[in-house]
């Protein structure tokens, strides 16, 4: 029998992309999202890539009623939680629109999982949770520091919350999986990174720069402690970061986990500045910017990326796409988007 995989948010970024590689390992796959920053051209994407009519209800995961009929209604056993908002800076002037949306849309997932005897469950963390962390790389076993951004801090709440219940319900298996700086498209340029308005992202605004969308990219700060002062993060090409979440249900599914709640980090290892980021773009793409420096933005550390060998060694799990491929198709996709 296939297992089902919920996908809460995968309508969006990275679950739709999630959604494709779980079909691809041979789940089936439920969306639900209630598309409030993304809309049917990931749904639709996920079907022409897979070939696959994937069911997808339109939900607010903050809906406890509304939310609890797609349990009545779909059999799954293990469920991949994104459905959160995701901007840094938003978060840090509106606290309370997230610590509303990403808390209680999680708490919901947790009741209703044992509600309706639901083993496993996948969280969307981040590297957000290791705030300015003493060295690098962070490993999981790094110290978390005081979040700088509430969407940092509704990250380390929500782990809080797996663990207590994991170690509280008997039924529970969980899985955190730490992101570190997601970016790129799938190869077929029929899904990629499509923000609502401005974005809060660097390589969106990179290509909506390039595709005329946006006048001028703002690298916000030259003068940090780095290289070239510019901030240094590890960028994981969407693909494989969708991988990572198919070897871990897999893991819960199979019984293989060493303890009933996880951490992984999810990275590449290897640090790249935001100078870098725009300077490969530009080299790949055979493209020139219009980009100045800003100042600094309110949330953003310094310098992080990861130590992956966990991840690697006890998922069997490891970054693969190269940097270039994926600022190639990161292009190719905004240029489908555009229809340039």
């Amino acid at each position: 029998m296939k297992q089902t995989v919920l996908v809460s948010g995968g309508a969006g970024y990275i679950g739709s992309h999630t959604a494709v590689e779980l079909i691809n390992a041979g789940f089936d796959v439920v969306i639900a999202d209630n598309l409030s920053n993304s809309d049917m051209s990931g749904v639709e994407g996920v079907r022409k890539i897979t070939g696959i009519d994937v069911p997808f209800v339109n939900v607010d995961c903050c809906d406890t009623e509304a939310f609890r009929k797609v349990f009545e209604q779909y059999e799954f056993d293990s469920i991949i939680h994104f459905a959160a908002f995701k901007a840094v800076g938003e978060s840090v002037a509106d606290p309370m629109k997230y610590y509303h949306n990403n808390l209680l849309s999680f708490m919901n997932v947790i009741n209703l999982m044992r509600e309706f005897n639901r083993h496993n469950i996948v969280f969307s963390s981040s590297a957000t949770v290791y705030g300015e962390a003493d060295q690098l790389p962070v490993t999981e076993q790094t110290p978390r520091k005081p979040a700088t951004s509430a969407y940092g801090n509704t990250k380390q709440m929500c782990e809080d919350i797996l663990r207590d219940s994991v170690n509280a319900y008997e039924s529970l298996n969980g899985i955190a999986l730490r992101y570190f700086n997601p970016i790129g498209a799938h190869p077929s340029a029929l899904i990629g990174e499509l923000p609502r308005g401005v974005p809060q992202n660097l390589v969106p605004f990179i290509t909506q720069t390039a595709a005329g969308v946006r006048e001028c990219l703002s690298i916000f700060g030259d003068d940090y402690p780095t290289p070239d002062g510019s901030c240094l993060r590890d960028y994981i090409d969407v693909v494989d970061l969708a991988k990572a979440h198919v070897v871990a249900i897999a893991r819960m599914v199979d019984g293989k986990s060493k303890t009933r709640y996880e951490i992984f980090n999810v990275g590449t290892g290897n640090g790249v500045s935001v100078f870098e980021l725009v300077r490969g773009f530009e080299r790949v793409n055979d493209l020139k910017l219009n980009y100045k420096v800003a100042p600094r933005r309110p949330g953003d550390v310094v310098a992080i990326w990861a130590d992956t060998s966990l991840a690697n060694e006890e998922l069997g799990w490891k970054a693969e796409r190269s940097l270039d491929d994926t600022l190639a198709s990161a292009w190719a996709w905004e240029k489908h988007v555009r229809g340039l």
